[in-house]
């Protein structure tokens, strides 16, 4: 009877994540520890899933994506009452979205356990820029960009090319500066890798009404940044901008 309730979450497993730390760069790593408790009856774990996960914008509304996931396949037994401590080292993938604005990321660990439902657990990550990141973050603000808002949008098109079903859009006000008055706003994709990070640029210029419906004030291209020096990086981002302001 045991085994039947078990089956549908009654008196099951249970499974915490204990992370070495809460607060990560993309490609970065951070130890992990999975405690498994045994419940009411034994159950056999096929593996165990931690899933780096977040949450993007679609056409309907928002759904849960998968950014990278570890599976530790070697499966095991829980007896009742047993408590058992798994290892593991999560490798953040450059792909996972900076946690500003509304954009959370966590990491999902699951118990994978035949003819039952499988406990799980969510440990919330802070996501810090990279140092080129920042170093473009600095040079937004050094041009009298101020940052409004940050959101993971779906990619189908593929427009990235950046391997992901999604990118992370970042959107900035021109709120003064060079380009105050010249320039509505700049939103910003980054796809960062480890020696290198291309910044997709999209600015969207002050235009008359006409223009503007025709998306004709629109214009996007790239920059490649290898550098963390903050005024190299704000030279590359004005001239690129200037070339659409």
């Amino acid at each position: 009877m045991k085994k039947v309730l078990a089956s549908i979450g009654i008196g099951n497993a249970t499974v915490d994540t204990v992370l070495a730390s809460s607060t990560v760069q993309p490609g970065q790593s951070v130890d992990a520890e999975i405690h498994i408790e045994g419940g009411s009856a034994e159950q056999s774990v096929d593996a165990v899933e931690l899933d780096v996960e977040t949450q993007c914008a679609t056409d309907d509304g928002y759904t849960e994506v998968s950014v990278g996931r570890l599976r530790l396949s070697d499966d095991f037994t829980v007896e009742p009452g047993e408590s058992d401590v798994r290892t593991a080292t999560i490798d953040i993938p450059y792909a996972t979205p900076v946690t500003l604005g509304r954009v959370q990321v966590w990491v999902e660990t699951e118990l994978d356990i035949a003819m039952a439902v499988d406990p799980d657990d969510r440990d919330h990550l802070e996501v810090d820029p990279t140092p080129r990141m920042q170093a473009v973050f600095d040079a937004m603000d050094d041009l009298g960009f101020s940052f409004r808002a940050a959101e993971c949008q779906v990619d189908r098109a593929g427009r990235y090319a950046s391997g992901q079903s999604f990118v992370q859009e970042f959107e900035f006000h021109a709120a003064g500066g060079p380009f105050g008055g010249r320039v509505d706003e700049v939103e910003l994709v980054f796809l960062p890798a480890a020696d290198a990070l291309t910044v997709f640029v999209e600015v969207d210029r002050r235009a008359g009404l006409l223009t503007e419906l025709a998306d004709a004030d629109e214009r996007t291209t790239s920059v490649s940044v290898d550098l963390t020096d903050a005024a190299v990086v704000r030279d590359q981002l004005r001239t690129t901008i200037e070339r659409f302001a």
